[in-house]
């Protein structure tokens, strides 16, 4: 359940001790530095976001699904069946967004619902890979060897979304895990789906969901 990850927070533009801007762009975790999260911009700065403007909420979703952005992680997830997913919520309102009791699914095109992968999840799934071979979930990527749980548990230190609360006038962010290993082309008709999420009354907000689409749109375009 995606409440039992939430444990601490990241605000807005703040990278941890120890981390450049240079090095969370640069995939420092393939070159033997300290990985880093990227810098925090609201949501609004990204191709695939959802507004409310009466709740004043904007949440944006930014696959990491190239071998150039999964290189900040440790492991190798892409070639495993697992896709990183960032989230970014913005609050621009004057009070709290609670989000202790919030599920963020992965949304297929077909309508199945992809629960958050945990470590071990993400563990059994990259050894299972490892041992059947096969085809992977995104064209011309060729496998490297699987993450260690040591590797995987310090990704999820590192990159997990672990918010409880996005202040007023806040961006937090971070990376939910996704196996997608039974899919050809996991993001293209799908969606992540983010609900009960609460104000500061308790009130619930409207559901969110945000089509990959969106990215893969303005992906094409950058490509061409």
């Amino acid at each position: 359940m995606i409440q039992a990850a939430f444990s601490g927070t990241v605000k807005q533009n703040e990278i941890p001790e120890g981390c450049s801007t240079v090095a969370a762009l640069a995939g420092a975790a393939r070159h033997g530095e300290q990985p880093c999260p990227p810098p925090v911009q609201p949501a609004t700065s990204f191709a695939a976001a959802e507004v409310h403007e009466d709740e004043k909420v904007a949440i944006a979703v930014e696959p990491y699904d190239t071998r150039e952005k999964e290189a900040i992680f440790r492991g190798d997830y892409l070639s495993h069946g697992v896709m990183p997913i960032r989230v970014i919520i913005t609050n621009y309102g004057d009070r709290p967004i609670r989000l202790l009791e919030a599920r963020i699914t992965f949304l297929t095109a077909a309508g199945v619902t992809i629960e958050v992968a945990e470590p071990a999840d993400v563990e059994r799934l990259m050894t299972r890979k490892e041992r059947q071979g096969g085809e992977t979930p995104l064209p011309n990527l060729k496998p490297m060897p699987k993450a260690g749980r040591r590797e995987i548990d310090a990704d999820f230190d590192t990159f997990e979304f672990r918010a409880l609360v996005v202040e007023p006038h806040t961006t937090r962010a971070g990376f939910l895990f996704y196996d997608v290993s039974g899919l050809d082309h996991p993001l293209e008709g799908a969606k992540l789906h983010l609900r009960t999420l609460r104000d500061a009354d308790g009130t619930e907000l409207f559901d969110f969901e945000i089509p990959f689409d969106k990215y893969l749109k303005l992906k094409s375009s950058q490509m061409n």
